[in-house]
């Protein structure tokens, strides 16, 4: 039953996921009416937003650090305690620098706790299916778009925006906290089973240190495969809703493809994380960085709606897939000690490659007059995204303890 347990964790953690990204992702809904009551340009707050990717990514590294010292149910306690008050804040904000550091500051930087700290709890529990339990945490933030964003348009139109955010607030909040009840570490002889695969070599002590962690070649690669990764998607993601729109897709049709591609991610961790535990996560992972530079290219071609819904299959499910073996990975290289940290320092340098993609793209658009070279700038940063990720060095292997047990 102690050994069963990393599944309830799995359960809790996916629950947990969705309120938290769910709450804060739902401002696109929120974008029209808070315009329209309180006169605040669309720039403005959608700033919100982007204050609020930065916050998430830099807050993250202290989030993990701080869960590896103390464990992730007290980091996942304060942090629904800080992502309701951001809310309710937010939801009470009469000028729009406090509803920016409101959302973007306090609701941001509640974002960042909850990525590191569970999958490295998670990572813990298990050994044999360790990468389709990380998938299925993952699986929250895939379904938050389909159950939040509803949630508060429906809220929106029955009680306004400021009633919505408040409500959403409380609720995320209140059950939040009994979820992060059921998060606890894993013992020691589950958390420091290995995993037996055929890549790996004996490993000296790991590195335990910040510095040593981030100077090694096995942190350097991962963390730059994963920006690579998020830099080569992020554009595409957030320009081809416009670029079908241009095709001739009308703007209902054309964010429907968003849609299809949360929903392809969804089955996408699964299988990707299934897939992982049978073959190998190094290998599954470069595949998949693969498939997602071809997919992006293929936009070049596409003009048709049709044709959009099968290319936003075919990225929802790489993407959503392989976005969490990442931390698998890491689990691998150095162990369950310092997974907090190391998962909050690869979540930064992936929500910097977000960053780019949107930006660059725009850039690309404005100078060209057309998408065009963003499909191929993204194509050929995802190819070496997949070209790096074959550096990716040999698992390590520490000596388990006795008595340890697979979950």
């Amino acid at each position: 039953m102690e050994r069963q347990y990393g599944w309830v964790i799995v359960v809790a953690g996916a629950v947990i996921t969705c309120l938290a990204m769910g709450a804060m992702f739902a401002l696109p809904v929120y974008l029209q009416p808070m315009s329209d009551e309180t006169g605040w340009t669309r720039a403005g707050i959608s700033g919100a937003m982007t204050v609020g990717f930065i916050v998430m990514g830099v807050a993250g590294f202290f989030w993990g650090t701080l869960a590896d010292r103390i464990g992730a149910r007290p980091v996942i306690l304060t942090a629904a305690a800080m992502l309701g008050l951001g809310l309710y804040l937010a939801s009470r904000a009469t000028d729009l620098l406090v509803f920016q550091f409101a959302y973007g500051g306090l609701v941001g930087a509640s974002g960042g706790a909850f990525f590191a700290p569970l999958i490295a709890t998670t990572l813990g529990w298990f050994d044999k299916h360790r990468s389709l339990a990380v998938s299925l945490v993952s699986l929250g933030a895939g379904v938050a778009p389909m159950t939040m964003t509803p949630l508060a348009t429906i809220l929106i139109e029955q009680f306004g925006w400021r009633d919505a955010m408040m409500l959403t607030a409380l609720a995320a909040t209140a059950f939040i906290a009994p979820a992060a009840f059921l998060i606890r570490q894993a013992p020691e002889a589950l958390s420091e089973a290995p995993t037996p695969a055929s890549d790996v070599v004996p490993a000296s002590k790991p590195p335990r240190t910040i510095t040593t962690i981030f100077r090694t070649p096995q942190f350097i690669v991962l963390a730059a495969v994963f920006f690579l990764c998020c830099g080569a998607h992020s554009g595409p993601i957030f320009h081809t809703v416009s670029y079908a729109m241009l095709c001739g897709a009308s703007a209902l049709a054309a964010a429907s493809i968003y849609s299809v591609e949360g929903f392809a991610g969804l089955f996408g961790r699964v299988i990707f994380g299934m897939l992982a535990d049978r073959i190998g996560v190094k290998r599954v992972i470069i595949g998949g960085l693969l498939l997602q530079a071809v997919g992006i290219y293929s936009y070049i071609y596409v003009s048709e709606l049709t044709h959009f819904y099968l290319l936003a299959v075919l990225l929802g499910l790489v993407y959503g897939g392989v976005m969490p073996l990442y931390s698998v990975l890491a689990r691998d290289y150095f162990g369950p000690k310092v997974m907090g940290t190391v998962l909050g320092g690869i979540t930064m340098t992936s929500a910097i490659g977000m960053a780019f993609g949107p930006v660059g793209g725009g850039y690309l658009y404005d100078t060209f007059g057309d998408y065009h070279w963003l499909y191929v700038a993204s194509a050929a940063v995802g190819l070496a995204a997949a070209m790096l990720a074959l550096a990716f060095p040999p698992k390590t292997e520490a000596a388990a303890p006795a008595g340890a047990a697979p979950a």
